[in-house]
């Protein structure tokens, strides 16, 4: 039931505890897993005391067990360790802490783990995590590479010393972390964040040495997955060897089998890259100087024709072409006057035979009155009288004449 405060009648934090106690008594024995980050056994007592961390949720939880019961444990535990352990919730309201009182601890094995871990790919992949379409291109040559991996650590050697003898102006970010252990998890995530944040780091690589499934355990961290799929810079997983498969790899966007795989990823070989240059430009002059073959044939072609190798031939042709139609022209023009002069001769032929004067010629005389005005021409002799005027015209000329 809820306690009945208010401001005027507010309850001692004696009374909040010993509630808080009640309810937890009240939940009975359970079952907790997590991880051993602490173990301290003190001499001359039956107690031994452990710290429960979920690397998830960030929560660790005192527990304490007899002696007897670590005892019987056929591995002895070690930090680091994931257990299962059976035990009594405990709330100390003078301190206000919960603690776990616990009767067996049983660790898990590499099944359980497997099994566990096969659980979070379902669900993961269930969420899309692992999708294709989520993975991003890497950047042909990145400005600054994110290093995340041990400190002085050989995977740290062969990613910073392979990246540099391929491309010696590769510039790196290192962020030392523990790759290993409780603080791993959480380690990497928080230099994952700081180098996300960091607008000159193009791309992230998370390295680090071989190791057993428990050894990289923090690499299948729900938490370090969720992370690593809301980072907007790329990231590459090198973690272990080429058998070693966390679920790191899965979710990142390239997987590299080794640290050194990891710089042949992310950094291009200046050898390779100069060597597909002088053979890009190789291929350039090839083909330019194919091109500039086949123009030169096309121009060579067109000045070997007739017209432009002797540009003063066509000219010639025309010439010899112009001077045959002006005698030609001449040709038709002299033959048209000869026809046209016969035609004015034989004109002027007929002309002169239908001519009076032509007949005049032959000895005949035109006779005319003169005394009429209009000078008419006398056709008979009727149309004489005795004594008239007449104008007699023959072919030298005229004269007067009378009748008789």
């Amino acid at each position: 039931m809820a306690l009945d405060t208010s401001p005027e009648n507010p309850a001692p934090v004696r009374v909040i505890t010993q509630a808080i106690g009640q309810w937890v008594n009240r939940l009975g024995a359970v079952w907790v897993e997590g991880q051993v980050t602490q173990i301290s056994r003190r001499p001359g007592t039956q107690t031994a005391f452990l710290t429960l961390r979920d690397a998830a949720a960030e929560v660790s939880l005192q527990v304490t067990s007899p002696t007897r019961v670590l005892d019987a444990l056929e591995v002895p535990l070690t930090e680091g360790a994931r257990i299962v352990v059976h035990a009594k919730p405990s709330w100390y309201f003078t301190r206000g802490t919960l603690s776990l009182a616990a009767d067996d601890i049983r660790p898990v094995g590499l099944g359980q783990l497997l099994a566990r871990l096969e659980r979070l790919r379902k669900i993961l992949a269930a969420e899309g995590l692992f999708a294709a379409d989520r993975k991003r291109a890497l950047p042909f040559l990145p400005g600054v590479i994110g290093l995340i991996c041990g400190r002085d650590s050989k995977a740290e050697h062969d990613v910073l010393e392979n990246a540099k003898r391929r491309w010696p102006g590769v510039r790196f970010q290192v962020e030392n972390v523990a790759v290993q252990g409780t603080s791993a998890a959480s380690q990497v995530i928080e230099a994952l964040r700081a180098l996300d944040r960091d607008p000159e780091v193009d791309v992230v690589i998370i390295a680090r040495g071989g190791g057993s499934v428990e050894d990289l355990l923090p690499f299948s961290d729900e938490a370090l997955l969720r992370a690593v799929s809301a980072a907007r810079t790329p990231v590459v997983s090198a973690i272990g060897h080429e058998g070693d498969s966390p679920l790191l790899d899965l979710v990142t966007d390239v997987r590299a089998s080794t640290p050194t795989d990891a710089a042949k990823h992310v950094v291009p070989d200046v050898l390779e890259e100069l060597t597909r240059v002088t053979q890009a430009r190789q291929r350039i002059r090839v083909r330019l100087r194919q091109w500039i073959d086949h123009e030169q044939a096309g121009l060579d072609a067109t000045r070997s024709r007739p017209a432009l190798a002797d540009a003063a031939h066509s000219i010639r042709i025309r010439a010899e072409d112009l001077d045959m139609l002006r005698k030609r022209a001449r040709r038709t023009i002299g033959h048209a006057l000869d026809r046209a002069a016969v035609d004015i001769d034989h004109t002027r032929a007929r002309i002169r035979a239908l001519s009076p004067a032509a007949t005049l010629e032959r000895g005949y005389a035109v006779v005319q009155h003169t005394e009429t005005t209009d000078g008419a021409v006398i056709t008979s002799p009727d149309d004489v009288t005795s004594g008239e005027r007449l104008r007699v015209m023959v072919s030298g000329g005229e004269f007067a004449a009378t009748a008789d």
